[in-house]
């Protein structure tokens, strides 16, 4: 699909496109064998304890478990929600092995390996965890993926198509979903009629909607221009159905709305329907957005 710019004045482009140890002392040395000149290997003291190189902080194992964010988990050992190995533990920086028991209330908690899919999400699902109405939801189309538990990063409802992301790596769904963050999301917009130069211009200037006016980064006209009624449109919104709403607003009916850029992610060489695993450069640049 062709790369996607606002449309402006030139002065007001944007610069992006829319696609687009040290030495012991000398008293501390081991002495020197009588029967050789070599230094005696230092041994260890049978007395102090084994180090475990696999001591983690409790905030992370909590988040590692799949329960919420670090940040998050903090609060609940401060309300002293979280108990190792029988005994509430409520300073924060303690450390956990693998073979200690962490409990958050009466679930014991189990350090999953962090795991980030991502799906190209047809029509017809909903973005939920359950089910309650026996419909058609996300989860049916990862079942099986993996042994642990992903959930869904933010949604897309019903009838919207595209890239929709899913982890148990909790500190990054929070980074992902919080307005802070400033995620970026590109949208391919088919209407019911030509959007008109006016129109486009009032939505390049901001939408004042029920919940407050929401400014786009970037729209413009797919491909030649041709084609009015089909646009691609840059935001940071995570407000929910907002792509819809800002059509609506100006009396246009959204036949057909696919996500095609997420975080740094896009569709490619990933069908309709069909899911994969990041890759660790992947998993990488979404750590580090800031």
């Amino acid at each position: 699909m062709k790369k996607f710019e606002k449309q402006s004045k030139p002065q007001e482009r944007r610069k992006t496109s829319v696609y687009k140890k040290e030495r012991s002392e000398e008293s501390e040395r081991p002495e020197r064998s009588s029967s050789t000149s070599a230094y005696k290997k230092p041994q260890p003291d049978p007395s102090e304890p084994k180090k475990d190189n696999h001591l983690v902080r409790l905030n992370k194992y909590i988040a590692d478990a799949g329960i919420c964010s670090r940040r998050e988990a903090d609060k609940l050992i401060l309300a002293g929600a979280v108990s190792i190995n029988g005994e509430v533990v409520t300073v924060l920086g303690t450390k956990v092995s693998r073979t200690d028991r962490v409990q958050f209330g009466d679930q014991t908690l189990a350090r999953e390996k962090l795991r980030y899919l991502l799906l190209n999400k047809p029509k017809g699902f909903i973005t939920s965890t359950e089910d309650p109405h026996h419909e058609k939801t996300v989860m049916n189309l990862v079942s099986g993926a993996c042994k642990e538990r992903i959930y869904p990063v933010g949604r897309l409802d019903r009838n919207t198509t595209g890239l929709l992301l899913f982890t148990n790596d909790g500190q990054l769904t929070k980074k992902l979903s919080h307005p802070r963050y400033g995620i970026k999301k590109i949208y391919h917009v088919i209407l019911d009629k030509a959007l008109t130069k006016t129109d486009m211009m009032k939505i390049v200037d901001g939408i004042e909607l029920d919940d407050g006016k929401i400014k786009v980064d970037a729209i413009e006209y797919v491909g030649d221009g041709s084609d009015k009624k089909e646009l691609g449109i840059e935001l940071h919104s995570g407000k929910n159905r907002i792509v819809r709403r800002i059509f609506e607003k100006l009396g246009y009916n959204v036949v057909k709305l696919d996500r095609v850029y997420f975080a740094g992610l896009t569709k490619k060489n990933l069908s309709r329907g069909h899911w994969r695993f990041l890759e660790e450069k992947e998993i990488n640049l979404l750590k580090m957005l800031s």
